[in-house]
């Protein structure tokens, strides 16, 4: 099974599984690991993976609506190195600092490849899943999609280009989204992170929430980094749409709600399109939006 029928297999078992994180008597908790082939493309340092790995569980908390508290990670590689395992916990304190959370420890082990899981917990008083949106919400994102994207093509341009490295790494210190999250919760009636790619987030709330799509391409925000990399128009849009990996969040909000929430978020939302019946299926200006996105194994 591939991992969305796996997911589905567990949600139907475990009552807090589905949504980015699950919240327990107002705790938030979540875990993310990434491996060395497939998170962390040659040229990644340990401060970015650092970095990298505890965002991605605290992006988690930010689709809930919660405030980080703690972060604790198991570091496996296949040796200890002090400047590496110095560089990771400094990139991991770093990024806890943004969203006012505590980088804890967590465990050491051996592994064939560099490996990191990461668990982040935090307050959750008020919440927010994936299973709400209603048909006249109005769909918003915050910031651009394609980070990760320009990353990676970036670092395969780094054998020959050390600033091509330096602008691959930084793009990959993603902002994870907390005060938007805490924003967007007492209005939002659905939210979930784009981790999986615009795309096939959008599938999966209309899954969750019974609903269709029908989104504007042209309001769908797209990174300036994509304009040095990509091929061309249909590229640049595969790209932002598809590729996944950019940790923004994507929420429904009712129309009435939307002017307050703007006012109220730290970081710009944009309306990108509305919630439709879900008959009408999910739709980019009309035509269907391809189920495709970022999947682990």
């Amino acid at each position: 099974m591939d991992e969305r029928a796996a997911l589905r297999q567990l949600a139907a078992t475990l009552p807090h599984a589905g949504d980015d994180a699950a919240v327990v008597d107002d705790t938030a908790i979540t875990t993310d690991m990434l491996h060395e082939t497939t998170d962390f493309p040659a040229g990644t340092t340990r401060y970015t993976a650092g970095w990298r790995s505890v965002a991605a569980s605290l992006s988690d908390l930010a689709a809930v609506g919660a405030q980080p508290t703690a972060v604790v990670a198991a570091y496996a590689d296949t040796a200890f190195e002090a400047d590496a395992l110095a560089q990771f916990v400094d990139g991991a304190q770093a990024v806890c600092e943004t969203v006012g959370a505590d980088y804890v420890g967590g465990d050491l082990d051996n592994h064939t490849e560099f490996t990191v899981a990461t668990t982040a917990i935090g307050d959750a008083d008020t919440r927010v899943d994936r299973a709400g949106a209603t048909p006249g919400d109005r769909v918003v994102v915050t910031g651009a999609f394609g980070r990760s994207a320009a990353a990676l093509r970036l670092f395969k341009r780094g054998a020959s280009d050390d600033d091509a490295i330096d602008r691959a790494n930084g793009l990959f210190q993603f902002a994870p989204r907390i005060d938007a999250g805490r924003a967007l919760a007492p209005s939002a009636t659905a939210m979930m992170d784009s981790s999986d790619g615009l795309a096939r987030s959008l599938h999966q709330l209309a899954e969750a929430s019974d609903c269709g799509f029908a989104i504007e391409r042209a309001a769908v925000p797209v990174t300036d980094a994509l304009d040095e990399v990509a091929n061309d128009d249909a590229d640049r849009w595969e790209a932002a749409a598809h590729f996944g990996e950019d940790f923004e969040l994507v929420a429904t909000v009712p129309a009435s709600r939307l002017d307050d929430v703007r006012a109220g978020s730290p970081t710009p939302l944009t309306e990108i399109g509305r919630v439709v019946e879900s008959e009408e299926g999910v739709r980019v200006d009309g035509e269907p939006l391809a189920d495709r996105g970022y999947t682990h194994g």
